[in-house]
């Protein structure tokens, strides 16, 4: 276990595995040409993995692109002294601008004025601003609409001291719908045909989230922008990749009592006991992220055994009916990870929760110490 100097006095923590994660990147480049350019997502504290930690192994491992969320999370990184390019996938306000110049982080811009309002900055800066476009082929967030992107992009090319250094689009079916992916797909390699044409070439050309990097090729263009396969997840089954988990999720048994038959547990006593039985309970709880949606059903694993949450998870703490069983306090309870022979996945947490692996990881809040392992 961890010292307190590290996780503090309540023992559950996140070991974060490094190792794995530079793995899981060595599996996305080897599905890729050489030439081909990699941006790992980031953004949300690396989906929950810690921002800083994650993105200097893969700066390390000579990853050619970040991406994050905000001027906040850009501006973290270069504090923490990353040099790596850093791509804004969010949509900026004009008036912080000039953080970009301060920081050297790359906007995304989808309108003219934005774009205008950048070049003006750039140009009483006696500097070049490069940015990328995002093109809306069908997931309608943000981004112009491909068909009017064309004219666009020219108006754009034309601005001084700008450098439309990349163009992207984003694809909400990759994992479900082929036929739709590839409708968008075409969309945008007509797209970078035509500006081709007239003059206009573009070098950082990405759309391949996860999925499409590895089922589909022609998605690939000149960058590819994975997220939750660099941690070790998968966001459907069978992709047949070859990924090691990044992250697990521990605390210890804090407090066992025996109770007997009828007894209530948690909240509404949405549990009741049908024997005399031991009842266990664990420092974690919804506070820390952990899904209220798993009461009764959240699976734990104590000294290789499987049991289930048992009752509702409260903010603090979760219980579990562990039968005749009894367990030692301070014994370790694996939430998320292996334990003996028994495994639990983030995508098991997810599918009981009703939710995406996206969000179990990124839910797990700062109240859990990250522990990285290298």
């Amino acid at each position: 276990m961890p010292d307190k100097s590290k996780i503090g006095y309540r023992p559950t923590w996140a070991e974060v595995n490094l190792n794995n994660l530079e793995h899981n990147f060595k599996q996305v480049k080897s599905r890729l040409q050489p030439q081909t350019k990699v941006l790992v997502t980031v953004k949300a504290d690396a989906y929950g993995h810690g921002l800083i930690p994650v993105s200097k192994r893969l700066a390390a491992g000579g990853v050619d692109y970040l991406g994050v969320a905000s001027i906040d999370e850009g501006i973290k990184l270069r504090k923490a002294r990353i040099k790596t390019p850093i791509l804004v996938l969010g949509l900026i306000l004009n008036r912080d601008i000039r953080s970009l110049f301060t920081f050297n982080l790359t906007p995304t811009i989808c309108d003219y004025r934005s774009a205008a309002a950048l070049s003006r900055t750039a140009t009483v800066l006696n500097k070049h601003m490069r940015l990328h476009i995002k093109i809306d082929t069908g997931m309608g967030r943000i981004g112009v609409a491909h068909h009017d992107a064309f004219d666009l992009i020219r108006k754009i090319h034309k601005l001084k001291s700008i450098v439309i250094e990349g163009i992207f689009t984003h694809f909400p079916f990759a994992d479900s719908n082929r036929k739709f992916t590839l409708f968008q797909v075409k969309l945008f390699n007509s797209l970078v045909g035509e500006l081709k044409k007239c003059g206009v070439n573009i070098p950082l050309v990405h759309a391949a989230n996860s999925v499409a990097l590895i089922n589909y090729h022609e998605s690939h263009f000149t960058m590819v922008r994975p997220g939750l396969v660099i941690y070790g997840l998968h966001p459907k089954p069978g992709l047949g990749i070859n990924l090691k988990p990044v992250l697990s999720l521990k605390t210890r048994v804090i407090f066992m009592k025996q109770v007997p038959a009828g007894y209530g547990i948690s909240y509404g006593h949405a549990y009741v006991t049908k024997r005399s039985t031991y009842i266990v309970t664990l420092p974690i709880g919804y506070g820390d992220g952990y899904p209220r949606n798993l009461s009764n059903l959240g699976p734990l694993l104590i000294n290789g055994r499987r049991f289930y949450v048992s009752g509702r998870v409260c903010m603090d703490q979760i219980m579990a009916d562990v039968g005749k069983f009894k367990p030692r306090l301070a014994d370790e309870v694996v939430l998320i990870g292996k334990q003996g022979k028994e495994t639990i996945t983030v995508e098991e947490l997810a599918d009981l929760a009703g939710t995406i692996p996206y969000e179990i990881t990124c839910g797990l809040g700062s109240r859990i110490p990250r522990i990285y392992i290298s």
